[in-house]
C-alpha cells in the first residue's frame, strides 16, 4: 500500500488548525469567498476571468488562495469560505462531508512526468516515490489508476501542491518522478530536451476542476451561484471557440501579473492545445461528468461502489447548471 510523506502530516495539521479557528463572519448577501486549493496559474485563468466578471455583475467575490484541495474543502465546511474549487468526491464519499458538486470546470489533462534518468516506463516505479497535488485529487488518481492498470504499487506519495512547483522540483531533481498538466510539461520539454520522459495515460476524462459548496449555501445565494456557474459556462465557450481569449481575458483584468508579457505566447499554446481537446465544460457538467467521474475514482480506488449505482444527487447539485443551460443553451 502506499504510504503517506510528511507533506500528508502537515496538510492534515493546517486542515485541523483551519477548522478549529474562530469562524469568519457569514458572508452577506452578494458576497462569495472562494477557497482555491491550488497555486493559481496559466490554466486558472478561466477561473479566474470567470470570477471577474461575477464581480461585474454585482458578486462581490473574494479569493482564498489555499494551494491545497483537502484545506479548500476544510474552509467550505468550516464556514471560512462559501465555494471551494477542486474535485472532492473521496472527502464527500468517505469522510461524509456536507457539500456538492454544481459545476465542473475542466477535464484532467495531466501528465506523468519522470526523470528519464532513472527511469523508462511505468513498471520502474514500482515501490517508487512520487509527488502528486494532493490528497484525494485528480493527479494522484490518476497515477494511482495508472499503477493499477500496469500491474505495479506505487512507494511513498509526496503531496506538493502547485503543477509549476512540481515542474521546479523535477528539473532541480529533488523528485524524479511526477505529474503536471499540459502547460509544465511543455516548459519541461523546452527547458531539458530528453531529460524527462511523459508516460502514457489512457482513457482519462474525469473532472479536473469543480465548484462546489454547502447545500444550505448553493439554496440560500442561489442568485449569486447562477452568476457564477453562467461566467464559468461563457468563458469556457468562448475559449474554446477562440483560445486566443484567453490572453486577452488576461491581459483585460489583469490576472497573473508576476508572470510578465512573457508569459503570452505559453498562454496561448496552452488554450489552443485545451480547447483542441475539449478540456473545458461547456454545460457545466452534470450528470454526463458526474457518469465519467464515476467510473475513474472508483477505478482509482478513491471512492468506493459500482459507478453504474452510484447516485448523482450523493454527490451533485445540478440545479445551477439546468438553470444556466437553459438560459445560454446548450453546446
Amino acid at each position: 500500500m502506499a504510504s503517506l510523506s510528511r507533506r500528508t502530516i502537515l496538510a492534515t495539521v493546517f486542515a485541523a488548525v483551519l477548522g478549529s479557528a474562530a469562524p469568519m463572519s457569514a458572508a452577506s448577501a452578494g458576497d462569495m469567498r472562494i477557497a482555491f486549493g491550488d497555486l493559481p496559474g496559466i490554466e486558472s485563468i478561466q477561473t479566474l476571468a470567470a470570477i471577474e466578471r461575477a464581480k461585474e455583475r454585482g458578486v462581490n467575490v473574494e479569493l482564498i488562495i489555499l494551494n491545497d484541495e483537502d484545506l479548500a474543502t476544510q474552509a467550505v465546511v468550516g464556514g471560512q469560505a462559501d465555494v471551494g474549487i477542486g474535485a472532492p468526491y473521496t472527502l464527500i464519499q468517505k469522510v461524509g462531508v456536507p457539500i456538492r458538486i454544481f459545476a465542473q470546470i475542466s477535464t484532467q489533462r495531466f501528465f506523468p512526468v519522470v526523470n528519464s534518468e532513472f527511469y523508462k516506463e511505468w513498471k520502474d516505479l514500482d515501490g517508487q516515490e512520487v509527488a502528486v497535488q494532493a490528497r484525494g485529487s485528480g493527479t494522484e488518481a490518476v497515477m494511482l489508476l495508472m499503477a493499477k492498470n500496469n500491474g505495479i504499487e506505487l512507494g511513498q506519495i509526496s503531496y506538493v501542491p502547485g503543477s509549476e512547483v512540481r515542474r521546479n522540483a523535477l528539473l532541480q531533481g529533488t523528485i524524479k518522478a511526477s505529474i503536471v498538466d499540459a502547460a509544465n510539461r511543455r516548459a519541461l520539454e523546452t527547458e531539458a530536451p530528453g531529460k524527462f520522459i511523459v508516460l502514457p495515460v489512457e482513457n482519462v476524462s474525469a473532472s479536473d476542476e469543480t465548484v462546489f459548496a454547502t447545500a444550505e449555501y448553493l439554496k440560500n445565494n442561489a442568485a449569486d451561484v447562477d452568476i457564477l456557474v453562467e461566467e464559468l459556462i461563457k468563458t469556457g465557450r468562448e475559449i474554446t471557440e477562440n483560445p486566443a481569449v484567453a490572453l486577452e481575458l488576461r491581459n483585460k483584468y489583469k490576472l497573473l501579473p508576476d508572470l510578465g508579457a512573457e508569459a503570452d505566447t505559453e498562454i496561448t499554446e496552452y488554450y489552443k492545445e485545451t480547447a483542441e481537446a475539449g478540456a473545458l465544460a461547456l454545460n457545466g457538467g452534470g450528470a454526463e461528468a458526474a457518469a465519467a467521474d464515476f467510473a475513474f475514482f472508483t477505478a482509482a480506488g478513491q471512492i468506493e461502489g459500482d459507478p453504474a449505482t452510484l447516485k448523482v444527487e450523493d454527490f451533485w447539485d445540478t440545479a445551477a447548471i439546468d438553470r444556466a443551460v437553459a438560459k445560454l443553451g446548450k453546446k
